[in-house]
């Protein structure tokens, strides 16, 4: 998965507030701390603040390239919708801690895993006014071997057929589903081969999964918009 979390489904209770007050002071205990990249977003998840690890990997060492960000737009395309959903139901008030992994592109356009900790900054017992993170790359998960946005590596037509072969489809449904002879298809599913490395058609899906090509938790099987030209 792009995105894994555990987080809490009920409202708070006082108890959770004062457990979430104390990760709070936790959380900003790590804003210097060596590898921790630590960010406060509002409600809409626009990036307020952040501290200079979080510019370091993500932006230029400075705020002006990442302040006013949606967060979710530095998680890899594949990872956004889950993401978007997990720190929604903080903003909102569902939830207000979780804990889990992302995949995200630093600013060279690597991708690399990283577990997150975020939980909600309440004013009162209701009102959510930010929301805190804490982001540490993962020993071994650096560099992954993932696609990220800047690479638009397929047609439109390639994009249509890799969602369905991931379906099932054989080249005859895909055929006529797509207004091509089967001569036609099999010439794009071998581009598609070549482009994502793989020997066979089993193979692709498997690839394009792990790569983020097709989006996580989609049926049917949907291609990642960044990547289609």
């Amino acid at each position: 998965m792009a995105v894994s979390a555990l987080a809490d489904s009920a409202r708070p209770t006082p108890h959770d507030l004062e457990c979430a007050q104390i990760e709070q002071a936790d959380l900003l205990c790590q804003f210097d701390q060596p590898g921790a990249c630590v960010v406060c977003l509002d409600p809409s998840l626009t990036v307020q603040q952040a501290n200079r690890e979080f510019f370091r990997q993500f932006g230029d060492d400075s705020s002006s390239s990442v302040c006013g960000r949606d967060f979710c737009d530095l998680a890899h395309p594949s990872a956004r919708q889950a993401l978007h959903r997990q720190l929604s139901r903080l903003a909102d008030g569902t939830c207000h801690r979780f804990a889990g992994h992302v995949i995200v592109v630093g600013s060279q356009g690597t991708a690399f895993t990283c577990a997150l900790s975020a939980v909600a900054v309440r004013e009162g017992t209701s009102h959510v006014a930010s929301l805190l993170l804490v982001l540490r790359p993962v020993a071994g998960g650096q560099d992954l071997d993932m696609v990220t946005s800047r690479k638009k590596i397929l047609s439109e037509i390639e994009a249509r057929i890799l969602e369905g072969i991931a379906a099932g489809l054989s080249t005859v449904p895909l055929a006529s589903r797509l207004y091509l002879s089967r001569q036609g298809v099999e010439y794009h599913v071998t581009r598609l081969l070549r482009k994502l490395r793989v020997p066979n058609r089993a193979a692709l899906v498997s690839r394009a999964y792990s790569v983020g090509v097709l989006r996580v938790g989609s049926w049917p099987p949907k291609v990642v918009d960044d990547f289609v030209k």
